[in-house]
């Protein structure tokens, strides 16, 4: 998988490394069966247009918390949630492009 580096406007020594989920598979994937991700590790979901419904997610088969940001066209932050394990459907309160998920102690990273 490739991955991409995700540096913080408000935190430029912040440095999260995301494995980039461009697949169909990766993105059906993401961290189903997984082990919890390292701080400095997450899940990037490019997305092709804004919306609400395409940058929904489920947590089914996700054995732990996830801080999730959705971020506009210009990779602005729209949306966050902390995620709980097993939860059917988080979606942001406004349209998103992307997707960025990361270890739970993360959620005001960014």
């Amino acid at each position: 998988m490739k991955s991409v580096k995700i540096i913080s406007a408000s935190n430029p020594t912040l440095e999260i490394s995301a494995g980039l989920c461009e697949t169909f598979q990766s993105r059906f994937l993401g961290f189903m069966f997984r082990k919890s991700p390292g701080q400095n590790y997450g899940l990037f979901f490019p997305g092709s247009s804004d919306s609400r419904i395409n940058t929904a997610i489920h947590m089914f088969f996700v054995n732990f918390r996830l801080a999730v940001y959705w971020l506009d066209k210009n990779n602005v932050v729209v949306d966050k949630a902390m995620a709980e394990r097993w939860r059917p459907l988080y979606m942001p309160c406004k349209p998103a492009r992307h997707i960025l998920e990361l270890h739970e102690n993360r959620i005001d990273a960014f």
